[in-house]
């Protein structure tokens, strides 16, 4: 099955922590197996590391998993937090999957390939 939130899309944090509720970054990372994203500059916790060769030992705050339930992506386009759905478009011979906006109907993945390019 497709992916709803990919690494890069920008997302809401819509359940969870007080301290998390409603902050908007960017997913750093996709967990599939355990329908988890790790969100940039959300949900910390801190982690006490030994010293090692290259680095030194203390207690350091990193980004932890979120289940992607939590979490609602932010359509580049009308700029809100909305589900996701999917448009199997037929193009030359290929049958291609966008994911697109359930409130303006706009696709997603074109978007993102946009703004990547330009």
């Amino acid at each position: 099955m497709a992916s709803k939130i990919k690494k890069g899309d920008t997302v809401i944090v819509v359940r969870g922590k007080e301290a998390n509720k409603g902050k908007t970054g960017k997913v750093i990372k996709v967990i599939p197996e355990k329908n988890r994203v790790i969100v940039e500059g959300v949900n910390f916790v801190k982690k006490h590391l030994k010293p090692g060769p290259n680095f030194e030992g203390g207690i350091v705050e990193v980004e932890a998993p979120i289940h992607v339930s939590n979490v609602m992506l932010v359509c580049p386009n009308c700029k809100k937090p909305t589900r996701v759905g999917f448009k199997i478009v037929k193009e030359k011979n290929v049958v291609r999957k966008y994911r697109v906006c359930k409130k303006c109907g706009e696709n997603i993945d074109l978007v993102s390939e946009k703004t990547l390019r330009g």
